[in-house]
C-alpha cells in the first residue's frame, strides 16, 4: 500500500487534520484549530456563538471554512509533500443544518448545532403529524429529538420563512465542507451519504429512503432542497483547481464522500467488525458498534445509524458524562490522579450508595427535565470517597443501562475521549460491561477519516484491501492500560446494575424490581 491521505474533522469546538503515509505506516502530520482561541472574531465559547438564548447553540458555517483554510495553509508550510496526498475525507459533527441559496450564499448566517435544544416544539409537531412515536420510528428508525436535523428544518420554516424559502440546498456540516473542497460556488458537488444522513430523522437507515410522511409534515417541496444520497464508500469528485493551486495539491486529489464524526470515530478506533464497541468519554458519552444488519430500537433510545462502510452503527448517547466528574473535582479540589487513588481505596458497589447522574436532564433515558438523584446515602456519607465512587459508578451505570438495549455483546471495548486514560474509568467500564477495555491512541474521527480516504482510494484504484488491513498500523491500542473485568467485583456490580435499573424505572413510573431490597442485598455483600 502506498500514498498520503488526509482526514479533516470539523467538530463542535475545533477543526483537526491528520495525514497518514501508507508506505511508511505512520501518521506524518497532525494539526488543529480551536475556534475560540484561533478564530476569536467569531465570538464563540466552546465553538458556539456567545450570548444566544438559553438552549440555542449555533455557529457561523464560514468559521468552519476559515478553519479548514488555515489548516490547509499550515499543511503547505509543513514538511509534507501535499502534492502526494491522493484523497481527503471529511468528518463532521452530526445533525448541524447549513442552508444555501442557488448561488451558494448562506440564507441563514448561523447553523444550528447538534446540542441546540430550541426545537422541542417542532419535535412534538412532527411526531403528532405522523401519528406518534411508534409511527415516527417506523418512518425514520428514530424518534424526533432536538439534536436531529428534521426539527431544525421545521424550526427555520416556522420562525424564519424567508431564510427557508430562499434555500436551494440544505446540507449537513460535512456535506458543506465537501461542497467547498470540490469547488463551492463555481462547481461544488452537492451530495449526502447514508451515515450522517441517517441522523437527520428524515431518512430511514433500514430502508435507505426518505420518509414521505415526515417530509410532507414539514414541506411537500422539501425534497427538492435535499441533495441525492450516494454511497459512503466512494469518492464524489476532485479537489477544486483553485484550492489545488493555492495549497499545492495535485489536481487529481480526490474527495471522499465523508461522513459524521461518529462514523469516522468508529473507523479511527478499530470498530469495523462485530463485537467491538467504542465508548467515547467526553462531556457527553456515546457507545456504538459495527453490525451487519440494520437495528431499529422500538423505543427509539438507541439511534439507528448507517456507518461509513455500507453497514450499520447503532449508537447510544447520554447527555451526562464528564460534566459530573469535572464538577466533583472542582468541588473538592482534587486532581485526576488523586481521583484514581481515591477509587483504589473504595469498594465496588459503594456500600449501596448510588447516584443517578442526570445533572442537565438526560437524553437516554429521554428525560429533558431530570435532575440528579442520590440514593442510599446517610447524612454523614457525602464526603470525598463515597461521592467519588458514586460519580464514577453512576455515570458508567447510566451508559451501561442504555447500552443493554443494543443487539451487541461486546468482546472488547475501545475507549476514546478525555477520560479514556484514567485507570479508574477504564476499570469500572471493564467491570460493569464485563468486557476487556482498552484506550485507543490518536485523533479519533480525523484519523478515521484519513484511514477511510486511503481505503476508498485504493478500492477505486482496483486494490481491494480490507479496511482492517489499511487501518492496522494506525489504530494503536494502549495495551499498558488494558483492563480486564475483576472477578471479586462481579457479584457487587451485577446487583448494582439491577439496582440502578430498578431505581431508574421507579422514578419514571415503570414496573421493576424493588430498589430497597436490592440495596439491602448489595450492602450485605459489601
Amino acid at each position: 500500500m502506498e500514498g498520503l491521505f488526509a482526514g479533516l474533522d470539523v467538530s463542535t469546538q475545533s477543526c483537526k487534520i491528520v495525514v497518514i503515509d501508507l508506505a511508511e505506516e505512520r501518521t506524518v502530520h497532525v494539526d488543529s484549530v480551536g475556534y475560540d482561541e484561533d478564530l476569536p472574531h467569531y465570538n464563540t465559547s466552546e465553538g458556539a456563538v456567545r450570548g444566544l438564548e438559553e438552549g440555542v447553540s449555533e455557529s457561523d458555517p464560514r468559521m468552519w471554512i476559515e478553519a479548514v483554510e488555515l489548516l490547509l495553509q499550515r499543511l503547505k508550510e509543513a514538511d509534507i509533500s501535499q502534492e502526494q496526498i491522493r484523497c481527503i475525507a471529511v468528518s463532521g459533527q452530526q445533525h448541524g443544518l447549513v442552508a444555501l441559496d442557488g448561488e451558494g450564499n448562506l440564507t441563514r448566517g448561523r447553523s444550528k448545532l447538534w446540542n441546540d435544544f430550541s426545537t422541542s416544539e417542532e419535535c412534538r409537531l412532527l411526531t403528532e403529524a405522523v401519528g406518534g412515536e411508534a409511527a415516527m420510528i417506523e418512518e425514520v428508525g428514530n424518534t424526533q429529538r432536538t439534536g436531529y436535523t428534521a426539527p431544525k428544518i421545521l424550526h427555520m420554516l416556522r420562525h424564519e420563512p424567508q431564510s427557508y424559502s430562499q434555500a436551494a440546498t440544505l446540507f449537513l456540516v460535512h456535506n458543506y465542507i465537501n461542497w467547498y473542497l470540490t469547488g463551492g460556488r463555481s462547481a461544488g458537488v452537492s451530495v449526502m451519504e447514508p451515515g450522517d444522513t441517517s441522523g437527520m430523522a428524515l431518512w430511514n437507515p433500514a430502508s435507505r429512503t426518505w420518509s414521505k410522511k415526515v417530509i410532507e409534515a414539514i414541506d411537500p417541496d422539501l425534497l427538492r432542497k435535499l441533495p441525492p444520497v450516494e454511497p459512503s464508500d466512494r469518492t464524489i469528485g476532485s479537489i477544486s483547481p483553485a484550492l489545488a493551486d493555492e495549497h499545492g495539491f495535485s489536481p487529481d486529489c480526490s474527495i471522499d464522500a465523508g461522513s459524521g464524526d461518529n462514523m469516522y470515530g468508529a473507523v479511527g478506533t478499530g470498530n469495523f467488525e462485530p463485537g467491538i464497541v467504542t465508548v467515547s468519554l467526553g462531556t457527553s458519552g456515546t457507545a456504538y458498534s459495527y453490525i451487519e444488519e440494520p437495528y431499529v430500537d422500538p423505543t427509539g433510545e438507541i439511534a439507528a445509524f448507517c456507518d461509513s462502510t455500507g453497514h450499520y452503527l447503532p449508537l447510544l448517547c447520554v447527555s451526562n458524562m464528564a460534566n459530573g466528574y469535572n464538577a466533583l473535582l472542582k468541588q473538592f479540589g482534587i486532581s485526576h490522579k488523586e481521583f484514581d487513588s481515591i477509587i483504589e481505596r473504595t469498594k465496588a458497589g459503594n456500600g449501596g450508595k448510588l447516584l443517578l447522574p442526570w445533572y442537565e436532564g438526560e437524553r437516554t433515558p429521554d428525560l429533558p427535565q431530570a435532575s440528579p438523584v442520590y440514593f442510599g446515602f446517610d447524612l454523614d456519607e457525602f464526603g470525598r470517597e463515597p461521592l467519588c465512587r458514586a460519580v464514577l459508578e453512576g455515570h458508567v451505570l447510566n451508559l451501561y443501562t442504555g447500552f443493554c438495549r443494543m443487539p451487541v455483546r461486546p468482546r472488547a471495548i475501545h475507549l476514546t475521549g478525555g477520560l479514556a486514560n484514567s485507570p479508574a474509568w477504564c476499570q469500572a467500564i471493564a467491570d460493569i460491561f464485563e468486557a476487556d477495555t482498552v484506550p485507543v491512541q490518536g485523533e479519533g474521527a480525523a484519523l478515521g477519516a484519513a484511514i477511510h480516504a486511503a481505503w476508498v482510494w485504493h478500492e477505486e484504484s482496483g486494490n481491494n484491501y480490507a479496511l482492517k488491513e489499511v487501518a492496522r498500523p494506525f489504530v494503536i491500542l494502549d495495551e499498558s492500560q488494558r483492563k480486564k473485568p475483576l472477578a471479586p467485583n462481579r457479584e457487587a456490580y451485577r446487583i448494582q446494575k439491577r439496582l440502578y435499573r430498578a431505581l431508574s424505572d421507579c422514578l419514571r413510573g415503570l414496573e421493576g424490581e424493588d430498589p430497597f431490597s436490592l440495596r439491602d442485598e448489595l450492602v450485605q455483600i459489601s
